[in-house]
């Protein structure tokens, strides 16, 4: 016995119920605020009565785009790019627009392909996380094609395109402020030997404040990649000769390497060596000891990059806008005060290690 198919209500549906033109119905739906207020009324009425969802291939055919929008980001593995695109999934479905999500891999070639694509796919806009910043190949690519875009993260500005990121400079300055209040004088930084705005924004920005404000405090920089295994015998190797009193991550899996590489080798986080970890996860929380965190604000930085983008999609105007939001510093466990070891504590240390 066959079974009858509902049949999906279409706009014409919802104008018959709402006794107005599809016009009227297409303008309320897409938010065009010229439409009386009574009418806006009736049409969400009969929109709800007859479940109707906008069909954004169908309202491709009438426009030169469908409603479809495009997210690149370089990673969908990590916390900070998954977060980003399920929020950003979330707010395309509330806006009525389908979202095509895909991952460059941390490869720009890869990031160029993937612009590429959705310029294929005629998407009505494309939210780019760049695998190097707002000059990449990704960016780059986005505007010899002449697509509609915004940039989130791993950016400053742009002469073309909106950019949302955070003030990674700040941040750093704020962590440097701090360890030289806790007399932190043996510093080490550990970041990414991979072309990274935002690794060197940081870096930098800790290195100069330091500086300026304790001039006695030493700062190592330690640049590793994000293989584990050779990242590993890196760190070793720097702490089998040094013994900083804090260390300062400028990345996640940093962090993490430099926690467990305290662990295996017995040295005890706080009290030999406090960290300070730039970007949280949940990990970071309920460890122990629980790690200090810089908290990038990333549900705030995906509203804020979706909206620019939708505002360019529905055809705002004017000069490009760049916004960089602030991060928070999370005090947890693994920082305290720096404590100088006594003789035969430092003796220790060098035989466990």
């Amino acid at each position: 016995m066959s079974r009858t198919v509902p049949k999906r209500a279409s706009i014409h549906d919802v104008a018959r119920a709402a006794g107005v033109s599809a016009a009227t119905v297409s303008k309320v739906l897409r938010g065009i605020s010229t439409v009386k207020s009574a009418n806006v009324d009736k049409v969400r009425s009969a929109v709800d009565a007859l479940g109707y969802r906008m069909d954004p291939l169908a309202a491709g055919l009438r426009q030169s785009r469908r409603r479809i929008l495009g997210l690149i980001v370089p990673d969908l593995e990590s916390e900070f790019f998954g977060r980003i695109a399920a929020r950003v999934e979330l707010l395309a479905e509330q806006a009525d627009y389908s979202l095509s999500i895909a991952s460059s891999h941390e490869a720009e070639e890869r990031e160029e392909r993937l612009v590429e694509r959705m310029h294929v796919l005629k998407v009505a806009g494309t939210l780019l996380a760049p695998v190097r910043s707002e000059r990449g190949a990704g960016a780059q690519r986005m505007k010899a094609l002449g697509m509609t875009g915004a940039l989130v993260d791993r950016v400053m500005s742009d002469d073309v395109y909106d950019t949302v990121g955070v003030d990674n400079a700040g941040a750093s300055a704020q962590v440097a402020q701090l360890l030289a209040e806790k007399q932190h004088r043996h510093v080490l930084l550990i970041g990414l030997n991979e072309v990274s705005r935002n690794v060197r924004a940081r870096a930098s920005a800790f290195t100069q404040e330091a500086k300026n404000i304790a001039p006695n405090m030493r700062v190592d920089t330690l640049m590793i990649d994000e293989r584990m295994d050779s990242s590993r015998g890196v760190l070793a190797n720097y702490l089998d000769n040094h013994r900083p009193t804090a260390v300062f991550s400028l990345f996640q899996k940093g962090t993490l390497l430099a926690l467990s590489e305290f662990r295996r080798r017995g040295i005890q986080c706080p009290q030999h060596v406090s960290l300070v970890g730039f970007d949280d996860a949940e990990w970071m929380r309920v460890t122990y000891p629980s790690v200090t965190a810089v908290v990038q604000p990333i549900d705030r930085l995906a509203d804020l990059a979706f909206t620019r983008l939708l505002d360019r999609v529905e055809g705002q105007s004017g000069a490009s806008v760049s916004q960089l939001e602030p991060c928070a510093l999370s005090l947890r466990e693994s920082l305290v005060a720096s404590r100088p070891a006594a003789p035969d504590q430092v003796g220790r240390m060098s035989q466990q290690a």
